[in-house]
């Protein structure tokens, strides 16, 4: 995962609405799965996955055989990794084909591996030992997958979107890779992608490196303030285009705009030690993302399908680091979603939602929408809770809790509703900084909270 990569100026203010709605079947998306924390088997998870949802590929961290193991006759794509440390040995054209040999032969194409990635966001490391083997490296993989016979399987590598040096116009068509990393390392590397056919893979993460006084445009939402580039004049509404356009721009400025994106990880944090992180702006971030992987495109890519690959499958409690890193998940660790972006089968996602527990109050701890929130925020609760599974019935005319007919009042016992449903910790009660924990019981007559 990136590093927080320089902020890309913001020019012109824009109200626009974006008004998205979860797809009845989703296809061609692909997620992270981390394995640090109390995570169920490989097994049960290839399973889960295969049966219970429209995920189609995984991407793993490195080239787990009990993994590999358990993903075998499922259909389901597999991105392998080679750990970071073991790039220079590969170097050495020998080492490639033994490596070959060990993680990929016994499995493939029993398990169907795509693509392995050598390393992740290796530029990022500094270490020019790794950087400098890094294509001799991809090279040797790949003749050594070639004299194997394997054609199916192609090698890349993952980068941080550090690479790009962000032009201080904000202007996405003014993006260029980093001087001293364009001609002499991602220029080659862009050669081999267009010999070898294979996929240039960026992590493009709004997250690291968004201007807190902008959350809007990095999470997709409204009201935001838009970059305009100047040179093209296409208005850009969200930091995800941005990012693409610009690593789109900086490729072609080398002359491989030809060269075939891979989003290899982005995402939205559930929770974090701040207020811009929540179930529901996690679930907006990546239902915009699954819109783009079916082929909305960006203004310099239009209708351009990009294979894409969520961050992660799973909330890792293993992890270390701020409260972030162990929320990236779209599942808990038995399989219930932290939020639902319509992936999952058997009515539990896109048309219907998954059931929800019966709230639990006890302990004291209720939650209510701020004094502070205006009625626009107030609605986006509304609407994104009842799309949640939180019965709603209570709130519309003729329910317990219908008067006082306020959306204050709606607001409130919707979002406690979620609250006490998914474990009354502090992140379920953010909703992008409009929700309030409180000690006194907000029940009034008939109405229970």
């Amino acid at each position: 995962m990136a590093k927080a990569p320089p902020s890309i100026s913001l020019l012109l203010l824009l109200c626009a609405a974006v008004f998205l709605t979860i797809p009845a079947v989703i296809s061609a998306i692909g997620v992270n799965y981390g394995t640090l924390g109390n995570l169920p088997p490989p097994t049960q998870v290839a399973n889960f996955i295969k049966t219970q949802t429209s995920i189609d590929s995984v991407k793993i961290f490195d080239v787990n055989p009990d993994i590999l193991r358990a993903f075998a006759g499922t259909g389901i794509s597999v991105v392998v990794t080679v750990p970071n440390g073991d790039i220079p040995a590969l170097a050495n054209g020998r080492q490639a084909r033994r490596w070959v040999s060990v993680n990929i032969l016994p499995f493939h194409p029993q398990t169907k591996i795509k693509y392995i990635s050598v390393g992740n966001e290796i530029l990022l490391t500094g270490d020019n030992n790794m950087i400098n083997n890094l294509l001799p490296a991809m090279r040797n993989l790949n003749n050594a997958l070639v004299r194997a016979g394997v054609r199916d399987v192609k090698v890349t590598t993952a980068h941080s979107l550090n690479i790009i040096a962000y032009d201080l116009t904000g202007a996405p068509s003014s993006g260029r890779f980093r001087p001293g990393w364009d001609k002499g390392i991602l220029a080659p590397i862009l050669a081999y992608h267009r010999r070898t056919k294979s996929p240039f893979m960026v992590n493009p993460y709004p997250y690291f490196g968004f201007d807190p006084k902008n959350v809007n445009f990095a999470i997709f939402r409204t009201p935001y303030k838009a970059v305009r580039d100047p040179f093209t004049r296409h208005v850009y509404t969200n930091m995800f285009d941005a990012l693409m356009d610009s690593t789109y721009s900086a490729m072609k400025a080398l002359g491989y705009g030809d060269v075939n994106i891979v989003v290899g990880e982005t995402g939205w944090p559930s929770a974090c030690d701040a207020p811009w992180c929540s179930p529901a702006n996690a679930a907006w971030f990546n239902l915009n993302i699954i819109k783009r992987a079916q082929g909305q495109g960006t203004p310099l890519m239009p209708n351009r399908r990009f294979e894409t690959y969520i961050f992660g499958l799973f909330n890792e409690e293993g992890k270390p680091g701020p409260t972030a890193e162990r929320n990236w998940g779209l599942f808990r660790a038995d399989f219930s979603p932290v939020y639902d972006v319509g992936l999952l089968r058997n009515g539990q996602g896109g048309g219907g939602r998954p059931a929800l527990p019966s709230p639990s109050t006890a302990g004291g701890k209720w939650c209510v929408a701020r004094s502070g929130a205006t009625n626009t925020q107030l609605q986006d609760s509304i609407n994104w809770v009842c799309g949640q599974g939180v019965d709603c019935k209570p709130i519309q005319a003729g329910g317990s809790c219908f008067n006082p007919s306020s959306l204050r009042t709606h607001a409130s016992f919707v979002m406690n509703a979620y609250f006490q449903s998914h474990g009354r910790t502090d992140g379920a009660c953010n909703f992008s900084g409009t929700g309030m924990i409180v000690g006194n019981n907000p029940s009034n007559g008939a109405c229970k909270y």
